[in-house]
């Protein structure tokens, strides 16, 4: 007891320290405590309390019984998912518009930083930005609607321009095979300006005298940016590629619901698409809820696995 007495009070003294340090520490920077709030209680309010209603999931939901109340059912609507006719479908459409999406939206960004980054004149630099910026703020409706009208097989421009040369017009908007290409062009173009800001950020904090010592031992413009610019920039490009690797399956519906129709279901059809017909049109609450907490599961594994992978490879991870 003698020994264990002083050990107790040592780490009660540690414990009061550190509460101290703390709440000097909060005191001092009370403003900046007072800003993070709304940041706070949007999370709790639309991310952690509606962690409430995923137990429908599990159950035969019935809006007159309440979630509560609703008989338990274990994984009846995860059986009926993995079994039906549209699962293999919508994993093959999901994962390759995923990828498909990675794979080309995520690299322009890192491109188009890295050569706006070697321009010196600033009048020509703030155009391009203009230029690659705006298409970020046009809705999502106003770009499904341009894809319409420049890609109609009668009256759009990229389909005149292809008869000129003799070819065939191509209805490009129906065509299942076309569609992953449209949805995925049509998304760099729109926010690969807008994705760049953050590169652009992580370059301008790349010490100049490493330049400068490169250019006098004589490197060249193409040999500075291969072994200054992009190690500088890694960190950043690993920490956005474990985010991007990790929400592969969670592709936002609004767009792919907009270029959607019967004649590409085929190839346009994804769980997110197929959780909004199955719960908000055909009232299958616990059915779509049990689908789309499938589609949480799956990219919650990918992003753990990615950042375990991330963090034995280059030391560089989320957590």
């Amino acid at each position: 007891m003698e020994q264990v007495t002083p050990d107790i009070t040592m780490e009660q003294n540690r414990t009061r320290t550190a509460s101290s340090t703390l709440l000097k520490t909060v005191k001092r920077n009370w403003d900046l405590y007072v800003m993070i709030i709304p940041v706070i209680a949007f999370f709790i309010i639309f991310a952690y309390l509606p962690l409430y209603g995923i137990q429908i999931a599990f159950k035969d939901f019935s809006a007159f019984k309440g979630i509560w109340d609703s008989p338990w059912v274990g994984f009846k609507h995860f059986e009926r998912f993995f079994d039906s006719y549209y699962f293999w479908r919508l994993i093959r459409n999901s994962f390759l518009l995923g990828i498909y999406s990675l794979a080309i939206g995520f690299p322009i960004p890192i491109i188009l930083a890295l050569m706006l980054n070697e321009v010196k004149s600033n009048r020509f630099k703030k155009f391009v930005q203009t230029i690659t910026y705006a298409p970020y703020f046009l809705s999502t409706v106003v770009i499904v609607g341009m894809l319409f009208i420049f890609l109609s097989p009668r009256t759009g421009l990229i389909n005149h321009i292809i008869q000129a040369f003799g070819g065939d017009p191509i209805a490009f908007m129906t065509s299942s095979g076309w569609f992953k290409t449209l949805y995925v062009f049509s998304d760099v173009w729109q926010t690969a300006g807008w994705s760049s800001i953050i590169y652009l950020a992580s370059l301008a904090g790349i010490d100049s005298q490493l330049h400068e010592a490169a250019k006098v031992d004589g490197a060249t413009k193409l040999q500075r940016i291969w072994h200054i610019n992009i190690p500088g920039i890694m960190p950043t490009i690993i920490i956005l590629l474990i985010l991007n690797l990790g929400s592969v399956l969670s592709i936002g519906f609004e767009k792919v619901l907009l270029m959607q129709n019967n004649l590409n279901m085929s190839g346009s059809d994804i769980i997110s698409t197929y959780v909004y017909r199955s719960g908000i049109l055909d009232a299958q609450y616990s059915f779509s809820t049990a689908v789309d907490l499938f589609n949480s599961i799956i990219n919650f594994i990918l992003l753990v696995t990615v950042n375990y992978v991330a963090r034995r490879v280059n030391d560089t991870s989320l957590w």
